[in-house]
């Protein structure tokens, strides 16, 4: 029996939410999945959603009714998986704090937008890692404010160079935790869907919705 994903995508434009939507759905039928990708969060309201085996969320801003919110946190405690990149999971609903308690980080600033900076593997020994070694990368680094119990597989260091109080200071890029029974996983990788071009981006992001399905 394979198993199911529900992609939602919305929000703000930037973050090309519909090709990136697309392209994650493409990923996870390739490892046969049966995927639903819908268009507003209303789908989140669906009683059958703690039947999916995995939700990527993929919007950025906007709102979310709480009848919806309250579903979706209910569905992963009970243990339908949760993945998602960038803002369109980290920056999402800045009003509702219970779901930045899920995702384990909500987004707060990209110092100098696109830059090139470093990702560095902290847990090279974890699957979603195997094999990915330090890479150079170009997009925006992501300053979060995050949740200590995650589980912490790769970080990027900021400079002074726009900024000088958070000079060196080491930021989490990649986690994943639990959340009742749901396995949450988290890339901050993906500011656009050009971005699964890079190899790493889009194999951490494969393996890591692959750990987060139930």
């Amino acid at each position: 029996m394979s198993k199911s994903a529900l992609i939602v995508w919305g929000g703000w434009d930037g973050h090309t939410p519909e090709q990136s939507a697309r392209i994650v759905g493409d990923i996870l039928e390739q490892h046969g999945f049966s995927v639903d990708i819908e268009p507003t969060t209303e789908a989140f309201a669906d009683e059958g959603l703690a039947n999916y085996d995995l939700i990527v969320p993929a919007v950025t801003m906007s709102r979310i009714e709480r009848e919806e919110l309250t579903n979706l946190l209910a569905a992963v405690r009970a243990g339908t998986g949760i993945a998602g990149f960038h803002g369109l999971m980290c920056d999402s609903f800045r009003n509702e704090p219970d779901y930045q308690f899920m995702t384990g980080g909500q987004w707060v600033a990209h110092p100098g937008n696109i830059i090139d900076y470093t990702v560095n593997i902290t847990k090279s020994d974890d699957p979603v890692m195997a094999g990915i070694g330090d890479f150079p990368y170009r997009s925006e680094q992501y300053y979060m404010h995050f949740d200590p119990s995650v589980e912490v597989l790769a970080t990027t260091t900021f400079s002074g160079d726009i900024f000088d109080e958070i000079d060196g200071v080491v930021m989490p890029v990649v986690w994943k935790r639990r959340f009742g029974k749901g396995r949450v996983f988290y890339s901050a990788l993906g500011h656009v869907a050009d971005e699964f071009k890079v190899p790493q981006m889009r194999t951490i992001f494969e393996r890591g919705a692959l750990w987060a399905a139930r």
